[in-house]
């Protein structure tokens, strides 16, 4: 009996880890088996890839590396998560509240493609997570959309001018939420302005 997988997507600054969060304890709140994710898994091993590519190690901006390249390093730290941490949970019927998940992939690497590329790029995420990495489809994802301006803003009061290659470039992150806007029509998502 598979459980259910929850996924709460948006920008950087958007508010998916508060809501997260809410979502969490509204859920234990009324007595449900939860359990809350978040990626990139910065806690373990599993994200050095990530933690590199956003300080900016393998180049200073989002472009340097290739959506396929990028995927990757998020896709094994997902892997990482789910065979080590909640799996099983998940595999007994338990209910996972994620903080972003390969919906994340979808959204900012489809922000480094044009859009004749997105179908191939799109179809190659979610073959090789689901199929090849045997990683759960969520139930259901919620995309936070928030303006590109008032997400930047909130950024900016939370960590200065400590951002990652993301977070540092406001046209990649405008390029972002409209990729994402069209993805969430194209999958369903539920999107809360």
């Amino acid at each position: 009996m598979k459980g259910k997988l929850i996924v709460l997507e948006g920008l950087d600054g958007s508010g998916k880890a508060t809501q997260a969060q809410l979502l969490h304890e509204a859920l234990c709140a009324q007595g449900l088996a939860v359990r809350k994710v978040t990626f990139p898994d910065y806690q373990h091993p599993s994200s050095t890839l990530v933690k590199q590519y956003l300080a900016g190690e393998f180049g200073s901006r989002p472009e340097d590396v290739n959506a396929y390249a990028a995927s990757c390093f998020y896709s094994v730290d997902r892997y990482a998560s789910y065979k080590t941490q909640w799996g099983a949970f998940y595999q007994a019927g338990g209910i996972v509240v994620a903080d972003r998940y390969t919906t994340s992939n979808a959204v900012h690497q489809c922000a480094k493609l044009p859009k004749q590329q997105w179908d191939e790029y799109l179809a190659w995420l979610f073959d090789f997570e689901y199929e090849k990495l045997g990683l759960p489809r969520p139930t259901l994802v919620f995309f936070l959309d928030m303006p590109t301006e008032q997400a930047l803003e909130l950024l900016h009061r939370r960590q200065g001018d400590q951002g990652d290659i993301h977070e540092k470039d406001p046209a990649y992150l405008a390029q972002c939420r409209r990729r994402a806007l069209a993805v969430c029509r194209r999958y369903g998502w539920r999107r809360v302005e």
